[in-house]
């Protein structure tokens, strides 16, 4: 492979896995960690979140500032998902390109309803597609649609709260070298006061690229803690930040989420 295009694929590839690696009314589960639950926005209510995420890796910064996320609850038991991302690639000594990203569409479906007096837990499923709008020749978006099939469990104990699960990213696209590949996550977290949510979560993807010895698409182990806060009814604040704990340096030596939520009506 000639320098120039070894290099322009590495840039894509990087930039594809901080997409991925970055990353649901009160706001009690999924954001602002890369975990999801299955519970999905109750019937003809909303949730409006503008929020900025990135990954710092060895010579890159990847993030969206900032990103609109909107869901909807269309379906009882389900809800419609859109993030309309505005996207930062900063490479260490180069130029920083900052531009509009990859549109991700969702639907989140909860079929099992949790039993609160009992061992049932809360199941749902939520598909992701990922729509190739960035500019990915300027780091800014993944240069091909992937697609996310997970499956997420859920379960309360009074003030404590557990959910956790995974599924299988489709991220063949065009190029021959990307290689679908496994997201897993659980999270463990606790009311600590009326207004004030607490938790923390540990997480791992499979390799991204074919050939292993490409750093930036190498197999990674993570972790976050975060915190939800209430102000009222419909406003809330979400932040979360962690590390990688595997192949750090290439994927994940720090990262972050902070955002703002309005529910409603």
């Amino acid at each position: 492979m000639a320098v120039r295009a070894r290099g322009a694929f590495i840039r894509v590839t990087a930039s594809a896995v901080a997409l991925a690696v970055l990353p649901a009314g009160r706001a009690a589960a999924g954001p602002p960690f890369q975990t999801d639950d299955p519970e999905p926005v109750p019937y003809q209510h909303f949730e409006f979140y503008t929020l900025s995420t990135g990954t710092v890796v060895r010579g890159d910064t990847q993030g969206v500032a900032p990103a609109f996320e909107f869901n909807y609850g269309l379906v009882p038991n389900g809800q419609i998902h859109i993030i309309a991302p505005l996207t930062l690639d900063s490479p260490t000594g180069g130029r920083s390109q900052f531009g509009y990203g990859d549109t991700e569409l969702g639907f989140k479906y909860r079929f099992v309803d949790e039993d609160k007096n009992g061992s049932r837990p809360m199941i749902g499923v939520y598909p992701l597609v990922e729509l190739p709008t960035g500019n990915a020749n300027l780091g800014l978006g993944a240069g091909n649609m992937r697609a996310y099939f997970p499956l997420w469990i859920q379960k309360s104990f009074g003030d404590w709260t557990t959910y956790g699960g995974g599924g299988y990213w489709i991220n063949h696209g065009d190029d021959t070298l990307n290689r679908d590949y496994w997201f897993f996550g659980w999270l463990l977290q606790r009311q600590v006061t009326k207004q004030l949510v607490i938790g923390g979560e540990i997480f791992h993807q499979t390799a991204t690229v074919v050939f292993g010895g490409i750093d930036s698409g190498a197999a990674t182990t993570g972790f976050n803690i975060g915190a939800i806060y209430d102000f009222d009814e419909h406003n809330h604040l979400l932040a979360s930040a962690g590390a990688g704990l595997q192949n750090a340096s290439a994927t994940n030596l720090f990262s972050w989420y902070i955002g703002y939520q309005i529910t409603g009506p």
